[in-house]
């Protein structure tokens, strides 16, 4: 297993500033709905070089590959699941060129996402499958220079843990984030104070656990308190979306202002986040004030939900301990409800 680049740089630094969105800003720069973001890794490098050295110039520590899709699966879609190998060592290449090219310190993630199958029982692919898909991605992003493997957007603890395996074989220190989506939890059922031991008893520990995406910044401020009161020692991860999505015609557009951003990021420190960045929507200019925020500011007094519904608005969700007692059967049912 290689050294723990996260832990160093919080060392030096006290927090860190993880990236903003990948799939919102390639939108923006040309990426077209339904394309594989991994593809343009060989059609558009210069696009994927220009995104990462955005993110840097506006101030990251931690950019994430282009490779949230890059399991076998979800590039068969794409009909690439041969090109697993290329694509990943390519993107983790070129956010290794701009890293290089930095004046301080930048962490090159590898970004795992789910594979998009329901593992067995409700599914079909098995967990020693899903393990190897992940092995397959990450040894792709490991020998493109990836320092940490970077799995996130999770639902599934079985998944999460399959991917942690994986990156242990393949010799990458790994963090991992949940989206609790669903009524403070993720979309099977997981809590954000049970994230911690999600990979309880396997053979290396994460450097860093946390959340990512989910519905709004309150929401994930909200499950940012569950995870540090579950473990005020652990290195918590928050990467929350800017905003809320609002549909203007047939484009999504995110309500989070540059000021809304900073203020969550104050919130997050407040929290005990030590790595945070954005998710959906986050921009450029946002991170930018992240950035401005993240450096002016002094930890306060840790904040309660009402202080973050006051300065960020109201939480899309209800509290997952308001649903403690929801059974399994009950979320399913409720799930279903909404299509």
């Amino acid at each position: 297993m290689t050294a723990d680049p996260i832990a160093a740089l919080i060392a030096e630094k006290g927090v860190l500033l993880a990236d903003g969105a990948t799939g919102t800003n390639l939108f923006a720069m040309g990426l077209e709905a339904g394309e594989a973001p991994e593809l343009l890794n060989v059609t558009a490098p210069d696009t994927i070089t220009a995104l990462h050295q955005n993110f840097v110039d506006s101030g990251a520590d931690i950019i994430l590959t282009n490779s949230f899709g890059g399991t076998r699966h979800r590039l068969k879609l794409h009909h690439a699941q041969d090109r697993v190998h290329e694509l990943n060592k390519l993107a983790a290449e070129l956010a290794g060129a701009v890293a290089k090219k930095a004046d301080r310190k930048v962490i090159v993630a590898g970004s795992v996402g789910p594979t998009g199958e329901l593992l067995v029982p409700l599914g079909a692919l098995t967990y020693e499958e899903a393990v190897e898909a992940f092995a397959e991605q990450i040894e792709g992003l490991k020998a493109g220079g990836a320092e940490v493997a970077w799995i996130e957007t999770m639902s599934a603890p079985d998944e999460i843990r399959a991917a942690a395996e994986a990156a242990i074989r393949v010799g990458l220190p790994y963090t991992y984030t949940g989206s609790f989506d669903t009524a403070g939890r993720t979309m099977m059922g997981l809590l954000p104070k049970d994230i911690h031991g999600v990979v309880d008893g396997i053979a290396q520990k994460p450097i860093g656990v946390g959340a990512n995406c989910g519905v709004g910044a309150s929401d994930i401020l909200a499950s940012l308190l569950d995870m540090t009161e579950a473990k005020p020692e652990a290195t918590v991860i928050v990467k929350g979306n800017c905003g809320i999505p609002q549909f203007h015609g047939t484009e999504i557009h995110y309500s989070g202002t540059p000021e809304l951003m900073a203020d969550y990021v104050r919130l997050a420190i407040d929290s005990g986040a030590k790595i945070i960045g954005g998710c959906c929507g986050t921009s450029f200019t946002h991170l930018a004030a992240m950035r401005v925020a993240l450096d002016s500011h002094e930890k306060q007094q840790r904040p309660t939900i009402e202080n973050i519904v006051e300065r960020i608005g109201p939480l899309r969700n209800k509290q997952a301990v308001e649903n403690t007692t929801e059974t399994s059967d009950q979320r399913r049912e409720r799930r279903r409800s909404r299509v």
